[in-house]
C-alpha cells in the first residue's frame, strides 16, 4: 500500500473511473459515434486553451535549473527523487499578485509545476515549507490526477461523489507536500499560511487552530464542504499534524440537501454547479437523443421491411402467375397487419404496398412505400420513404429512386 495516498482516493477513484469508462461508452454506442465528433471539438478548444497557458508560463516564469535560482531547484529535485519521480517535471517560478497557491499542468505529455512567489516568499522564515507546496503539485502528477480526470469527467458532477474524490485527491496531496518535508511541522505551518497570511503564519498556535474542525460539524459548514472540492483548511491542518487523527463527523442533514446539488469542480457548487450541470445535460442530451431516435426509427422501419417479404413475395407470384393486380392482400392470402404492428395497404392500381409505422419515435413520421418495377429477372421490390420519411431512415439495400 503506498502510503502517501489516502485511502479513500482509491476507493472513489476505481468507483469513477468505472463509471466514466461507463459512460462514455454509452455516449460513443448511443450517438452511433457522434459524441466523438464533440470530444473532437472540445479537444481542440483544449489545445487552444492550454497552449496559451503554457506559452504564459514559458514566456513570463523564471524557469529552475541548477543555475538559476539553484536552492529553489535543490528542493524541487530532491523532493522529485524523495518521491520516486523519475523524470522531473519543468518547474517555474512565477510571480503570484497576492496569491497564495502553486499548481501543476500538463500538456501534450510533458509535465509543469509552478510555484507562486507570495508562497515562496511567506516560507523564508522556514524553507522547508515549500517543500510542502512542491510536493502537494507533485503529487498530483505522480498519481495521474492530471490525466485520468478525462476518463471520469462524464461523472465527476455526481453530487457528492465527484466532490469526495476531489476532496480525497487533495488529502493524497497534503500526504506528498509532508514526505518531502524534513521539520515534522512544516506541513501543517505551509497549510496555515493560507488562512493567516505571508507574516502572521508564525503566530498562529497549530494545535489550536486545528481545533477549530469541531466547528465544522454543523449543518451549513457540513453542506458546504460536501458540495466543493477542498477540505476544509483546518481539517487538512488537523491531518497534517497526525495523519490518523480523527475529524468531527458531518451533520447527517447536509448530505440530503447536498445530494441534490452537482459538483461543478473549481466553478463552484450552489447555484452554479446547478447551471453548469443543465448545460451539461442539455448538450448531452442534444447530442444523443436525437441521434437515439433516428437509430430507433431505422430499427422500425427495417423490421416492417423484413416482415413484409412474404406479402411481397406473394404479390409477385400472383402477378407472375396470372398478370394482374390483385384488389387486395386476401386475394393472395397475405396478411394485412404485420406482427410489429404496421399495417398494410394495397393499391390495385399501381400494386404499391404501404406500410403505417405506428412505432416510430415522436417526431418522426410517414409511411413505408414498397414499390414493384420490371426486371429482366421478374419483378424487383423497392423500398422509398414517401412525403415525410427519410431516405437515410430507409434499410440501405432496397432504396429506390
Amino acid at each position: 500500500m503506498d502510503p502517501w495516498v489516502y485511502p479513500r482516493e482509491r476507493t472513489l477513484g476505481i468507483i469513477t473511473l468505472v463509471l466514466g469508462l461507463l459512460v462514455w461508452l454509452l455516449l460513443v454506442v448511443g450517438t452511433l459515434g457522434i459524441a466523438l465528433v464533440y470530444v473532437l471539438l472540445g479537444f481542440i478548444g483544449y489545445v487552444f486553451a492550454q497552449s496559451a497557458v503554457i506559452a504564459w508560463i514559458k514566456g513570463t516564469a523564471v524557469k529552475l535549473s541548477p543555475t538559476q535560482l539553484p536552492e529553489l531547484h535543490a528542493r524541487f529535485t530532491a523532493c522529485c527523487t524523495r518521491l520516486g519521480i523519475e523524470t522531473p517535471p519543468e518547474a517555474y517560478l512565477l510571480h503570484g499578485d497576492g496569491m497564495f497557491n502553486a499548481f501543476a499542468t500538463r500538456f501534450f505529455g510533458r509535465n509543469f509545476v509552478v510555484l507562486l512567489s507570495d508562497v515562496v516568499d511567506a516560507m523564508e522564515a522556514q524553507p522547508d515549507g515549500i517543500n510542502f507546496y512542491i510536493g502537494h503539485e507533485l503529487g498530483h502528477i505522480r498519481r495521474g490526477h492530471l490525466t485520468g480526470h478525462i476518463w471520469r469527467a462524464p461523472v465527476l458532477w455526481l453530487p457528492l461523489l465527484g466532490a469526495a474524490y476531489a476532496r480525497a485527491k487533495e488529502y493524497t496531496c497534503d500526504l506528498h507536500g509532508a514526505a518531502c518535508c524534513e521539520e515534522p511541522d512544516s506541513a501543517a505551518r505551509a497549510l496555515v499560511a493560507l488562512a493567516a497570511g505571508a507574516q502572521q503564519w508564525r503566530n498562529v498556535n497549530l494545535q489550536g487552530y486545528a481545533a477549530q474542525s469541531a466547528g465544522n460539524a454543523g449543518f451549513w459548514a457540513s453542506f458546504h464542504e460536501l458540495i466543493a472540492g477542498y477540505p476544509w483548511l483546518t481539517k487538512r491542518v488537523t491531518r497534517a499534524i497526525d495523519a490518523k487523527a480523527p475529524l468531527p463527523r458531518r451533520n447527517p442533514l447536509a448530505y440530503v440537501l447536498a445530494i441534490f446539488v452537482p459538483y461543478a469542480g473549481r466553478a463552484g457548487g450552489g447555484a452554479a454547479g446547478v447551471l453548469i450541470t443543465v448545460a451539461i445535460i442539455g448538450v448531452l442530451a442534444a447530442v444523443a437523443i436525437p441521434a437515439y431516435q433516428e437509430y430507433t426509427a431505422r430499427v422500425v422501419v427495417s423490421q416492417a421491411w423484413s416482415e413484409a417479404a412474404p406479402v411481397r413475395e406473394a404479390l409477385t407470384n400472383y402477378y407472375m402467375e396470372k398478370e394482374e393486380i390483385p384488389d387486395t392482400l386476401a386475394e393472395v392470402k397475405a396478411a394485412d397487419r404485420l406482427p410489429s404492428g404496421s399495417v398494410l395497404t394495397l393499391d390495385p392500381s399501381t400494386m404499391v404496398v404501404e406500410a403505417t409505422l405506428p412505432k416510430l419515435p415522436k417526431g418522426i413520421s410517414g409511411v413505408l412505400r414498397m414499390e414493384p418495377s420490371s426486371a429482366d429477372s421478374g419483378i424487383v421490390w423497392r423500398c422509398l420513404g414517401g412525403e415525410e420519411l427519410p431516405v437515410k431512415l430507409l434499410p440501405v439495400g432496397c432504396r429506390g429512386k
